[in-house]
């Protein structure tokens, strides 16, 4: 791949990367502002999912106003669209526009995409019609790539839960090797009868909501939706007169190699991957001054994060307010590290940690989630993990940029 080292190298002087742009659509709805507003009114609420022939004792999602699903783009090089890329070509647009990218300028800008379930929901509603030829179930980055006019590389991760939080830490990889200096980075997903009816089978999904933390959990519940992020190496902003909103700081991957489905109970790779993503942000715990954490709501997912997070924090982590997203919009699976990072981004730029949605909180999970108001945010960073099936970690820091930088 070609890279920018040279005169135009936006490494010269600075070699931060930046956020410059959010897009997002979810169950609290169409853009930032809506998303920000949203989590400060403590959140969605599960709806019945849309489709026939759910058979199963979990049958509800945290969902997109149909209404505001965009019709197009309907179809991609001969594949018909479901509803995840078509949601994330509006999330683009959406990210790039705030960053002052308008079309027309962004050849050379490639995307990342983390996406798990795809376009499978086009795969269902063809075979429901008897049509049996398979489908593309992965376009999204290909198709939000031909809708921003991007020339560059078009790639698209599919690690699980995790899928997005590689994505960034991809991205995040492609500006400080010079291979880029802006990418487009996030995730997409739509409501699929395979994946509700996967952890269905599983004995992973709850009925009644998504209750991370909470005594009672009995699994995850999911939430469609896309959420989108415009990363640039900090010097190339300046020069073109973006305003960042915050710093990707740092980022770390690591693998439990444990079970197909559940976590290593130690717990160790996932301090490992909260430890190596501080250290490659060059921040201490007190640095941090919220942590999002994976928090599906499943019983031992959150057992074993709570006590990951004493192993990093250690006396300081009943003091660390700890904010539960997916409580709020459910779990976006393959998108759910992007609008982690964005709802992290929005933390840094409003100064506060939105309160938690209140649970009757298990014992086992021996960690502050702060429910009656919101809590100022009194540290630079915030922390945020992601996992997934297979034991794939990863961690990544969100950042203060200078005040005199900041939007």
């Amino acid at each position: 791949m070609n890279t920018l080292q040279g005169p135009m190298d936006p490494f010269t002087v600075d070699r931060r990367v930046v956020i410059t742009g959010l897009g997002a659509v979810s169950c609290l709805g169409t853009g930032v502002a809506a998303h920000w507003a949203g989590l400060l009114a403590g959140g969605g609420e599960p709806a019945e999912v849309p489709l026939p022939h759910l058979n199963m004792r979990t049958t509800k999602m945290y969902l997109v106003d149909r209404a505001e699903v965009p019709a197009k783009p309907a179809s991609h090089a001969g594949t018909e669209l479901g509803t995840s890329p078509r949601l994330a070509v509006a999330a683009a647009e959406q990210a790039l526009t705030d960053a002052g990218l308008a079309y027309g300028t962004r050849d050379a800008v490639p995307v990342v995409l983390g996406v798990e379930l795809g376009n499978a929901d086009m795969q269902e509603v063809r075979r429901s019609a008897g049509r049996t030829a398979w489908t593309t179930l992965t376009p999204a980055a290909a198709v939000v790539g031909a809708a921003i006019g991007s020339r560059a590389a078009l790639t698209s991760v599919g690690n699980a839960c995790s899928a997005s939080g590689y994505a960034l830490t991809i991205a995040l990889d492609m500006i400080r090797a010079r291979e880029a200096a802006t990418v487009l980075v996030g995730g997409a997903e739509g409501i699929t009868r395979a994946g509700i009816g996967a952890f269905n089978r599983l004995g992973a999904a709850d009925p009644v909501r998504c209750r991370p933390f909470d005594r009672n959990r009995a699994g995850t519940m999911f939430g469609d939706g896309s959420a989108m992020i415009v990363l640039e190496a900090a010097e190339h902003a300046r020069r073109r007169g973006a305003r960042p909103y915050a710093e990707l700081a740092g980022a770390a991957w690591s693998c439990d190699a444990y079970h197909p489905t559940a976590p290593d109970p130690s717990g160790d790779q996932v301090v490992r991957a909260m430890t190596e993503a501080l250290a490659d942000a060059r921040v201490s715990g007190a640095d941090v001054g919220c942590v999002i954490p994976h928090g599906t709501g499943t019983p031992l997912n959150d057992v074993v994060e709570s006590r990951a997070l004493h192993r990093v924090f250690g006396e300081r982590t009943r003091e660390l307010p700890l904010f539960s997203l997916k409580a709020m919009i459910g779990h976006t699976t393959g998108a759910a590290g992007a609008f982690a990072c964005l709802t992290a981004t929005l933390m840094l730029r409003h100064r506060q940690s939105p309160a938690n949605v209140v649970i009757d909180q298990d014992p086992e999970c021996d960690v502050w989630l702060p429910q009656e108001r919101s809590v100022p945010l009194d540290a630079p960073a915030v922390l945020v993990n992601t996992y997934a099936f297979g034991g794939n970690n990863t961690s990544f820091v969100v950042r203060d940029v200078a005040p005199q930088e900041a939007r």
